[in-house]
C-alpha cells in the first residue's frame, strides 16, 4: 500500500521520467545507480524552485505507511504511464503545469534544466534560455498565455461585476497578473518564464504561513461562536454547556505521550509498529530507504508527513465528539516544519540520506524535549481575539448596513410605484369625467387620433333634417311603399283634372 501510494503521491521527476523514457539511456547505465547523481540531483532542486511539486502536498492528507517495504518488490512502470503531479494550490497551477510540459519538449532547454543550479533558476538566467527554443514551442507557450490571459481577465470581470457596488481593490486585481507579463497578452516571452519561476517560488514560501494563519483564524472562530451561542442560554444552560465544554477538552488532552518528531524513540515506533520490525534492529539508513517510497534518493514533504501519523492517532479520532480533524492536519504541519527545520540543512525542502543520517548523530535525535501538542499551547491571546471579533462585528455593521440601504431603497421604489399608480388613476378618472361633460355638450368624443368614436341619436336626426333643406340635388331615396307630402299633392291635382 505504501508503495502503491508512493507511486500515487509522486514528485515532477517522476513526470519527467514518465515523459522522457529514454533519460537513462541517454545519460549511461549507470547513472541511476549514482546515490545522488548530478542528473537527478539537478532534476530535484529544479523540483523545488521550477516544478515545485512537492512542497504543495502539505494541504494533503499524508498517506499512512502500513506495508513492510522490505517485503514489497517494486512494481515497474508501465510504458508511457503518465504519472499526475499533485495540485500545487496555486490559482495559476494549470497554467504553471503546462508551461513545464510544453519546455520539456523542447531538447536544448530540457538539458539547459538538467544542468542549471536553483540560483541561476531564481535569477532568472535560465530564462533567457527561451529565445532557443523551437518555433514550435514558442508558438505553443503564446497559444498557453493568451488563454490564461483571457481566463484572468473574464474572472476578474466576474469579481468586478460582484463588487461594483461596495469599491474596487486595483491592486488585489493587479497581483493577479504577477506571474505573467499581462501588456503583451500575445506573446510568450523570456519575462514571462521569469516572472513565472519567481511568483511560484515566493507563493509556495509563504504557503506554510498562511496556512498557520488561516488555522488560528479558524480557532479564533470557533471561540467566538461558542461565545455567542452561551449569550443566547439562561443561566443554567450555560452552566452545563460550559461544563460539557471543559469535559471535552479534558478528555481531548487526555492521551498517550506524543514522541518529538524526528526523534529516535518517534522513529522506532515506526519501525516497530508500521513496519513490524525488530526495535533492537533499528538502522537509520535502513529507515531512510525503507521510507523513501519513490526510490529517489529524498524524503519530501509528503513522505515526512506519513512518519507521524502513528503519532497523530494518539491524540486524534475521527470518532471522536471532541477531536477536530482541522487540528490534526495543522499538528502533522507543525511537526513536518520541525523535522524540516531540524533535518534540512540546504533549506531545499527535501531532505537527503546524508542530512537525515547526520541528524541521527545529534543530541536532539537521542534525548529530544517534550513536544507539546496544540491542546497544550495558546493558539491566541484573549487581545487577539477581540480584534478578531471586533473585525467580524465591523463586517457584520458594514452588511446590516447594506441591508438597511437596500430596504430603504426598495421601499422608496415601492413609495415611487404606488405614487405613480395614483397619478394614473387619477389621471383615469379626469378623462372620463371630460369624456361625460362632452357628451352631456352633444360633442361626440374623440378617440386617440382625434376620431369620432360614436354619434349621440339626437344629432343623428338633426344632420337628416339639414340634408332635407338642402334641395332636391340632396334627396336620399325614400323607402319603398313610402309616399311624401308633395306627391299625395301632385296625385289629388291629376285625379281633378280627370274627372271635372
Amino acid at each position: 500500500m505504501a508503495a502503491e501510494a508512493g507511486r500515487r503521491e509522486r514528485g515532477a521527476d517522476d513526470v519527467a521520467a514518465a515523459g522522457r523514457p529514454d533519460v537513462t539511456a541517454q545519460t549511461g547505465a549507470g547513472a541511476r545507480a549514482e546515490p545522488a547523481g548530478k542528473m537527478w540531483w539537478r532534476i530535484r532542486q529544479l523540483q523545488c524552485y521550477f516544478l515545485l511539486a512537492t512542497c504543495l502536498l502539505t494541504g494533503l492528507e499524508a498517506v499512512p505507511i502500513d506495508t513492510d517495504k522490505t517485503k514489497t518488490k517494486d512494481i515497474p512502470n508501465v510504458e508511457g504511464e503518465k504519472i499526475e503531479s499533485p495540485d500545487t494550490g496555486l490559482y495559476y497551477d494549470e497554467y504553471l503545469r503546462q508551461v513545464i510540459d510544453v519546455l520539456e519538449t523542447d531538447k536544448h532547454f530540457r538539458e539547459k534544466l538538467q544542468n542549471a543550479d536553483i540560483e541561476e533558476i531564481k535569477s532568472g538566467k535560465l530564462s533567457k534560455e527561451l529565445d532557443l527554443v523551437s518555433h514550435h514551442v514558442r508558438t505553443r507557450l503564446d497559444e498557453l498565455k493568451r488563454q490564461e490571459v483571457a481566463r484572468l481577465r473574464m474572472l476578474i470581470k466576474a469579481k468586478l461585476d460582484s463588487i461594483q457596488d461596495t469599491g474596487i481593490d486595483y491592486q488585489a486585481l493587479l497581483k493577479q497578473f504577477e506571474h505573467l507579463n499581462h501588456q503583451n497578452p500575445d506573446k510568450f516571452e523570456p519575462t514571462d518564464l521569469d516572472m513565472l519561476i519567481k511568483a511560484a517560488t515566493s507563493d509556495l514560501e509563504n504557503y506554510d504561513k498562511t496556512r498557520h494563519e488561516e488555522f488560528k483564524k479558524y480557532e479564533m472562530m470557533k471561540e467566538h461562536e461558542r461565545r455567542e451561542y452561551l449569550k443566547t442560554l439562561n443561566e443554567k444552560k450555560r452552566l452545563e454547556e460550559e461544563s460539557k465544554f471543559e469535559e471535552m477538552k479534558k478528555k481531548h488532552g487526555n492521551h498517550p505521550k506524543v514522541n518529538h518528531p524526528g526523534s529516535k524513540d518517534q522513529l522506532k515506533e515506526v519501525w516497530e509498529e508500521t513496519d513490524g520490525l525488530d526495535p533492537s534492529d533499528f538502522d537509520p539508513k535502513t529507515f531512510f530507504k525503507l521510507h523513501d517510497v519513490n526510490s529517489d534518493g529524498f524524503l519530501d514533504e509528503q513522505e515526512l508527513e506519513a512518519l507521524f501519523t502513528k503519532e497523530l492517532e494518539k491524540v486524534y479520532d475521527p470518532k471522536n465528539e471532541e477531536d477536530d480533524m482541522v487540528e490534526m492536519e495543522e499538528e502533522r504541519l507543525r511537526m513536518r516544519e520541525h523535522v524540516m527545520n531540524e533535518v534540512d540543512v540546504n533549506k531545499d525542502r527535501l531532505v537527503t540520506l546524508e542530512e537525515f543520517l547526520k541528524a541521527t548523530e545529534k543530541k536532539e535525535f537521542l534525548e529530544p524535549d517534550s513536544w507539546e501538542t496544540l491542546d497544550q499551547q495558546q493558539l491566541f491571546t484573549e487581545e487577539e481575539l477581540k480584534e478578531f471579533e471586533n473585525h467580524i462585528y465591523e463586517q457584520e455593521h458594514k452588511l446590516k448596513q447594506k441591508a438597511e440601504d437596500l430596504q430603504k431603497q426598495r421601499e422608496e421604489l415601492q413609495r415611487q410605484h404606488d405614487q405613480l399608480q395614483a397619478q394614473k388613476h387619477e389621471y383615469e378618472q379626469v378623462v372620463q369625467q371630460m369624456e361625460q361633460k362632452k357628451l352631456q355638450q352633444g360633442i361626440p368624443p374623440a378617440g386617440p387620433g382625434g376620431e369620432l368614436k360614436f354619434q349621440p341619436p339626437g344629432q343623428h336626426q338633426e344632420e337628416k333634417s339639414e340634408k332635407h333643406s338642402l334641395g332636391s340635388d340632396h334627396l336620399q331615396p325614400l323607402p319603398p311603399q313610402h309616399v311624401s307630402p308633395l306627391q299625395e299633392g301632385a296625385a289629388m291635382a291629376e285625379h281633378v283634372q280627370i274627372h271635372p
